[in-house]
């Protein structure tokens, strides 16, 4: 059994119900929830959009190995409507990095290991800059060790803090 944190997003539709059914998906289909964030508002990061998103971190135990549970993931943000290439349309048309969307699922952490392939990166890469991460994150998790920067979250999450 290894532990994942993942987190969960989105800014288009109900999304906290979005969220609610994609915890409901989770503890079905990638492993037992051990805890979950309060969800946390934010506004858009990296890209313009009018509406904010809601995010939520959530710590599981899963038999899955990380590129099965990103598998699992991506099945799970189909289900609960998304649609990558209505986003790569609206972001070839706008020149965005990024698209609005109903739910977005990323895996922060697998127990302490470092993944580095075209298709996974774990420790998601962009965790210490991403206040919508790293505020659930230190809810739930504050004194779990950033095993490349060698931080605790906490730690992380002040030193954003701090530079803001």
């Amino acid at each position: 059994m290894a532990k994942a944190i993942i987190i969960t997003g989105g800014n288009v539709g109900d999304v906290k119900d979005t969220l609610r059914r994609a915890q409901q998906e989770i503890n079905q289909n990638l492993g037992v929830i051990l805890r979950c964030s309060h969800n946390y508002e934010s506004k858009a990061w990296g890209f313009t959009s009018y509406d904010n998103f809601f995010n939520q971190a959530i710590i599981i135990d899963t038999d899955f190995s990380p590129e099965e549970l990103l598998d699992k993931v991506l099945e799970i943000e189909v289900k609960l409507g998304r649609n990558r290439q209505e986003e790569a349309e609206v972001k070839a048309r706008t020149g965005e990095p990024f698209a609005p969307r109903p739910i977005d699922i990323d895996i922060l952490f697998y127990d302490d290991e470092v993944i580095d392939t075209p298709r996974l990166k774990i420790p998601h890469p962009l965790i210490q800059s991403r206040d919508f991460v790293l505020r659930p994150l230190n809810e739930i998790a504050p004194d779990k060790i950033h095993p490349t920067l060698n931080k605790t979250i906490h730690t992380l999450f002040t030193e954003m803090e701090n530079e803001a």
